[in-house]
């Protein structure tokens, strides 16, 4: 058996990165940028009032000062041909220019209007209200990539003025569930049979890491069978089987998989749940088996899965987050795998506690449901005692 760090990096060291390809702009949430984008503008492009008000000179800003008005400025208006002087000012409005010879604006609250003249009131704000030329950005300023289209990100390129955006394609990665005991919910399921559940919780963890993942039919637990779907998925850039990967008799998976032409980079890994997990390749093709009981394939699913998408669309540096807490309860010392434990994380006055659920079965979707975190137990760690700190890997 091999640690779960040294079979991350295997499993990294199989992965091909995505091709990038263009898109507008409104369909890049939750992509990567692929190419650094450079603005080749100035935001604002010029000095802009912040406020309603009018535009004048400091040197007018005294109380009682009455000025004439000489023009309105509206937003998406030019600058206006002629400055403002002394005695003089014009009617602003929030992210109009500012005209020439003005330096500040009084907003309209500090000002009675009377006819074509204001008089500024007895007191007044101090502040100048005025957003100068690239005070936000400049020109060439540059976002790098590659990093996560989030909303904020997504709006300050497109003040960049970016139409379209080169972002990696989203790996395409076909799950298959094994096992002449599964069927597809929404059906008749005998006593005899079960419903196939973790496939659609590795779906959406792979659909949340900004993959393409698709379920291809169940693959009944013969080798044919099994050769077939793997050779359909042959086309994809990530093959997720489920089940079938330990060592009983109708256990096929890596036995086709060998047919196929994949080489096997590695088989067991020292963690519980999650031990009789695989992962090779075939031209560019990367398999990795998942073990069957539902929890152990969703745990795998977060330590492995997250991270190879990452991998594969350019964010090679991406580890799971671990933070700390507190134990609630003591725990006994762990053995020679490293435990990835269903809990529950609260927080009380700013400090996490940590509470561990009692049953740790590998088959509790119930459990799993009810948790928000996987306490992180290393390899024969020494027994822990209640207020203990401890790591534990957040479940979105």
């Amino acid at each position: 058996m091999i640690s779960v760090s040294e079979a991350t990096d295997r499993i990294r060291n199989l992965l091909v990165q995505t091709d990038s390809e263009e898109i507008p702009i409104n369909r890049a949430n939750n992509r990567i940028l692929a190419e650094d984008f450079h603005s080749e503008r100035n935001q604002p492009p010029f000095d802009i009032s912040a406020m309603d008000g009018y535009a004048i000179q400091s040197k007018d800003a005294i109380p009682n000062k009455v000025l004439k008005v000489i023009g309105a400025i509206p937003a998406g208006a030019n600058i206006p041909p002629v400055a403002v002087g002394h005695g003089e000012a014009y009617q602003i409005f929030t992210g109009a220019p500012v005209p020439h010879g003005a330096d500040r604006v009084i907003i309209q609250e500090d000002v009675e209007v009377s006819g074509p003249t204001i008089r500024i009131n007895d007191s007044f704000e101090s502040n100048p209200f005025i957003r100068p030329l690239g005070g936000d950005f400049q020109k060439g300023f540059s976002i790098k990539a590659p990093q996560p289209l989030k909303p904020g990100l997504i709006s300050l390129l497109a003040a960049m003025n970016a139409g379209m955006l080169k972002v990696r394609k989203k790996p395409v990665v076909s799950i298959i569930p094994t096992g002449d005991e599964l069927m597809m919910p929404g059906t008749v399921v005998p006593d005899n049979k079960i419903v196939a559940s973790n496939i659609f919780g590795l779906q959406g963890i792979l659909e949340n890491s900004g993959a393409e993942a698709r379920i291809l039919p169940i693959a009944k637990d013969n080798f044919q069978t099994i050769s077939t779907s793997l050779n359909l998925a042959l086309d994809s850039d990530l093959v997720i089987t489920v089940g079938g990967a330990s060592v009983g008799e109708h256990d096929l998976v890596k036995e086709a998989a060998s047919g196929l032409g994949f080489e096997l980079s590695f088989y067991k890994i020292a963690m519980r749940p999650g031990k009789p997990l695989f992962a090779g390749k075939k031209g560019s093709t990367v398999l990795i088996g998942l073990p069957g009981n539902p929890v152990s394939a969703l745990v795998c699913g977060y330590i492995f899965l997250i991270p190879a998408i990452k991998h594969m669309m350019g964010l090679t540096d991406f580890v799971n987050p671990r933070k700390k807490a507190r134990l609630t309860t003591p725990l006994g010392k762990n053995g020679d795998r490293e435990h990835y434990m269903r809990s529950i994380v609260e927080f009380t006055n700013g400090e996490a506690t940590i509470s561990v659920h009692e049953r740790q079965d590998s088959s509790l979707l119930k459990t799993f449901f009810n948790s928000n975190a996987l306490l992180v137990r290393p390899r024969s760690d020494h027994p822990r005692q209640a207020g203990e700190l401890v790591e534990y890997m957040e479940l979105h």
